[in-house]
């Protein structure tokens, strides 16, 4: 039995089903149990911060999808790595054998926002004796039909990012390597660095959602104090800001430009291209912009 957590989200949706075709047998750790009804699998309705429903959730468990993020405090702290944590620890005491854990690219001791708290998170499973495979994906293309401040209010791009690329990855490829890592191949003790196939620049990314919605979009670039400015308007915490816009500038060096052979080496097929994500998502993404300028 493989129990997947964040199992609603932008990768475990994918994920489920994907491991449903397969015939697995998958069990769902969901908030909502309508959202869990319309999955189609098993579900219990639970929250990482409930452990006796994370207890339940994992009776007769023998795989772990752990994937899922604490709400952005105003203080900095990261619940996700006290929830997380605690969930490694009642996979061992329930007899788990292995956990797939979906991190971020080149988590690092003391990084700012996630990355930290995922490298903490990381250490912590090594050490659990549980067999494990990490994933770390770059930023995810859905980002630009979630939201995630990609977008003005008038429909542009903005960002710190200069003129650095990014090799943004869909997170149905995502979701193909988790279910290979649990299904196909142990992949024990390896990290996996996902990447999408190319790396493009936030100016090729506007020209190319202005290609796919008949609208122009432009990237606006902004210096790191007039991001943090911008976000504090939208009224996230201070602090946060701070570190998301120090986040993006050390982006705009290139950290994030490298591809990775490890979607086709765990699939066996390439990761999709920004331009068919695109045509995958035309109707969310435009949603999202209708009042794009034009």
């Amino acid at each position: 039995m493989i129990l997947v957590t964040g199992a609603t989200g932008s990768i475990g949706r994918p994920l489920v089903r994907r491991l449903q075709r397969a015939g697995a047998a998958v069990r769902a750790l969901v908030r909502d149990e309508a959202k869990g009804r319309a999955l189609g699998c098993e579900f219990v309705v639970g929250d990482f911060d409930d452990p006796a429903s994370i207890v339940a959730a994992l009776a007769g468990v023998d795989r772990l999808f752990l994937n899922g993020a604490g709400a952005q405090p105003a203080d900095g702290e990261q619940p996700m790595v006290r929830q997380q944590k605690t969930i490694i620890d009642a996979a061992v005491a329930a007899g788990v054998e292995r956990v797939v854990k979906v991190s971020v690219w080149h988590a690092q001791e003391g990084e700012r926002l996630a990355g930290g708290a995922h490298w903490q998170i990381e250490q912590y499973l090594k050490a659990s004796g549980l067999g494990w495979s990490i994933l770390q994906p770059n930023g995810f293309m859905q980002n630009f039909i979630t939201g995630q401040g990609s977008f003005t209010a008038d429909g542009n791009l903005v960002g710190a990012y200069g003129d650095a690329a990014v090799s943004y990855i869909d997170c149905a490829d995502i979701a193909a390597c988790a279910a290979a890592l649990l299904t196909d191949r142990p992949g024990d003790g390896e990290t996996f660095l996902l990447s999408g196939p190319q790396a493009l620049t936030h100016a090729q990314i506007a020209e190319k959602l202005s290609a796919a919605l008949g609208r122009t979009v432009r990237y606006v670039n902004l210096t790191v104090e007039e991001l943090a400015a911008a976000l504090r308007a939208q009224g996230l915490p201070p602090r946060f800001t701070e570190d998301v816009a120090v986040l993006t500038q050390g982006l705009a060096s290139g950290t994030a430009a490298p591809t990775t052979t490890a979607v086709r080496d765990l699939t066996g097929r390439a990761p999709r291209t920004f331009d068919e994500f695109l045509v995958a998502h035309h109707e969310a993404l435009a949603a999202l912009a209708p009042v794009l300028p034009r």
